[in-house]
């Protein structure tokens, strides 16, 4: 691994929890491999594009970065739910590219978020540039995109590791509500992680009492990192 540059963000209000203060550590990469990064994902951190990140917050440690043990999952009613609805479904998997489809689905995707949970629609601008980055960097993540016949219904990036898949960020379209798709995103990793017997599917953060991060918990059993940097037991 080679880093450029590794610094302490400035302190500003949490996206997740606003009455708390949220503050990153960022190291900028120009080299990194698969097992260097999956050893950083064991110990909290996370990759967008070149940037690595995780939270140094000054008074919260409510992000957890959470895993689910492939083995053991058992997938809820809900969840077999949505593994039915989605059956004819296609999935691609290549190196990820922006395309003005993929672009439409993003605001799509955004403005219904905005709608049902008050996020903050992105500008065109910044909408290319997470695209873009997330497309970027030393160690490129896979794009998964799901296709309804030809229409592009969901799309996903995914970090491959030595002991799992990491989730990185995921989009659907919010017309087929009823297929629940970003449920059967995770399902399709967990189920792409089975079959190469890979023991773990990593979320990101958990963030308790954020409801665009708590869902998380409902994939079980799962794990979160302690304080010790170490993966213990959460919800089964």
């Amino acid at each position: 691994m080679k880093s450029r540059e590794r610094f302490l963000a400035s302190q500003d209000t949490c996206p997740y929890l606003p009455e708390q203060i949220w503050q990153l550590e960022y190291d900028l990469v120009t080299e990194l491999n698969k097992e260097e990064y999956s050893a950083l994902v064991r110990k909290g951190w996370r990759k967008f594009g070149s940037e690595l990140f995780r939270p140094q917050c000054p008074a919260c440690s409510a992000c957890q970065s959470i895993r689910i043990l492939v083995d053991e999952f058992r997938p809820s009613r809900a969840q077999r739910r949505a593994i039915r609805a989605n059956q004819d479904l296609r999935l691609e998997i290549s190196v990820g590219t922006l395309t003005p489809e993929k672009l439409s689905l993003y605001w799509q995707y955004h403005q219904s978020r905005a709608e049902a949970i008050g996020w903050k629609l992105p500008s065109v601008d910044s909408a290319l540039m997470h695209l873009a980055m997330l497309c970027e960097g030393p160690l490129k993540a896979q794009e998964w995109c799901f296709y309804l016949d030809t229409t592009l219904v969901a799309f996903s990036y995914v970090d491959p590791l030595d002991d799992g898949l990491s989730a990185i960020y995921s989009v659907y379209s919010p017309d087929y509500k009823e297929r629940s798709l970003g449920s059967f995103i995770i399902l399709s990793l967990i189920e792409r992680a089975a079959r190469e017997h890979l023991p773990y599917v990593y979320l990101g953060y958990y963030v308790a009492g954020c409801r665009s991060m708590s869902y998380k918990a409902s994939y079980r059993p799962n794990q979160v990192l302690g304080p010790d940097l170490e993966f213990h037991d959460f919800s089964s």
